[in-house]
């Protein structure tokens, strides 16, 4: 039991995406926030007012212990973006959403990586921080996982009330891996992280990333994604203690790349 109890917590700090609204509003800034029922789009940050959390996009808090990563949308020249801002920190924000992959492959975003730690920036084994994180959950048939996986779904459920998804794709930047890299994750079997950005060459620089989540998921997993059931962004770093700072333009699934 105890074995299952550690995968649950490893489980649940590095995916990060219970997808099942919370019972009671977190708060965020000051004001309280509700997760809105999944949508079939997501809501783009220059749509909000700064200085708020943008619309349908809720906390995702990980361990309610720890310090929050603080968001809000700011202006950057002529829009309005999405600003994180962790300093010995961890927590994301998530929509609920119930799109087909298959109609919508291509995920498109931009990101600005304007403060890094050196120990990120160098990171070692069993560290998960990073300044930048776009986390895709994905639904699927659950019964068709080993016995041990499933266990630890079912008991993540009895201990937090949640769903977690059947399948995680981060798509984020890395002190070391060279971008293209797909690995699994060394504390989950249903997580993948795919690298996008690696090194400190970008960092201070607006970034604009396209990836075809379908053929993502079908290197990562050797399957076809189910629906997308939601769509998170992670800036921590809790495991190094450093503060970083990351901006975030608006995130599209589009039909067709460009």
């Amino acid at each position: 039991m105890k074995r299952i109890v550690a995968l649950l917590a490893i489980l649940l700090a590095v995916s990060g995406c219970a997808l099942n609204p919370p019972v009671a509003p977190e708060l965020q800034n000051g004001a309280a926030v509700q997760a809105l029922p999944s949508s079939g789009r997501l809501t783009m940050f220059s749509s909000g007012s700064t200085d708020a959390l943008p619309p349908g996009w809720a906390p995702m808090v990980i361990f309610k212990h720890k310090k929050r990563t603080d968001y809000a949308l700011v202006a950057e020249q002529d829009r309005t973006v999405l600003r994180a801002f962790s300093e010995n920190a961890s927590s994301g924000l998530m929509q609920h959403v119930s799109i087909a992959p298959q109609e919508q492959p291509w995920l498109r975003w931009q990101w600005k990586i304007g403060r890094l730690g050196e120990r990120i920036a160098q990171p070692k084994d069993l560290m998960e921080d990073t300044p930048a994180r776009i986390i895709l959950g994905f639904d699927g048939d659950k019964g068709e996982l080993s016995f041990s996986e499933q266990i630890q779904f079912e008991t993540a459920k009895l201990i937090t009330g949640h769903d977690f998804p059947y399948a995680t794709l981060m798509y984020e930047w890395h002190g070391k891996d060279p971008a293209g890299t797909i690995r699994k994750s060394h504390r989950s079997s249903r997580i993948r992280h795919v690298v996008v950005e690696s090194g400190a060459g970008g960092v201070g620089k607006w970034r604009e990333f396209e990836r075809n989540i379908v053929e993502d998921f079908e290197r990562a997993y050797g399957e076809k994604p189910g629906r997308l059931i939601g769509v998170g962004i992670l800036t921590d770093s809790d495991d190094t203690g450093e503060t970083v700072e990351t901006w975030y333009g608006d995130i599209r699934l589009l039909s067709q790349n460009r």
